[in-house]
């Protein structure tokens, strides 16, 4: 019984918001009401400095590291793991407790990812570094990982529900980054350190 309650806890874990938790903590606004008004790590970092910005992210990463460790504890099978997965970057995206408004859910998605399979999360941690240092674009590295993580998960798994949960937490990824997109084609995408 407590296998198939995983995915629902695991969204509730989701909705708690890392950025207003932290803003909160520090004094900060509400991330929701400054700069780009996406309740995450970059936009906390632009406000609130480095060390609201790290917590921000060890938060969010641990909303999807959290869940799925319980599932591998608990030994689910795939589906309620993949539910798990899901469960929880849904959570963070559209989150009960914060009006169905969310992040973005790349930390959250990594951290599902990473605990669902070590070789998957290093895959996208090198990725995304590979990205960043070429490119200085934050949010192309993110949509690279994006784009590559069903494929990881094909890679050193080969189970369709996995599978299928990274790339519909792929597609979602893309969507919520949609604004990023028509930035870094039109050539005003902010890039990492300005």
């Amino acid at each position: 019984m407590t296998a198939y309650l995983l995915p629902v806890i695991a969204y509730l874990l989701g909705s708690v918001s890392s950025a207003i938790v932290i803003a909160r903590l520090f004094g900060l606004k509400d991330p929701r009401k400054v700069g780009s008004g996406n309740p995450g790590t970059t936009n906390i970092l632009r406000y609130g400095g480095k060390k609201a910005a790290i917590l921000t992210l060890l938060g969010d990463v641990l909303k999807g590291v959290v869940p799925v460790l319980i599932a591998h504890v608990l030994g689910v099978g795939s589906v309620i793991l993949a539910l798990t997965m899901l469960a929880t970057f849904l959570g963070h995206v559209f989150p009960v407790f914060h009006g169905f408004k969310g992040g973005k859910g790349v930390a959250t998605a990594f951290g599902a990812l990473a605990a669902m399979n070590g070789w998957v999360g290093l895959a996208l941690v090198g990725s995304w570094l590979v990205m960043a240092i070429t490119t200085r674009y934050s949010s192309l590295s993110a949509i690279t990982v994006a784009v590559l993580a069903p494929v990881y998960v094909w890679w050193f798994t080969r189970d369709h529900a996995l599978i299928l949960a990274a790339g519909s937490m792929a597609l979602l990824l893309l969507w919520r980054h949609r604004s990023n997109i028509q930035k870094l084609i039109a050539g005003t995408e902010t890039r990492i350190g300005r």
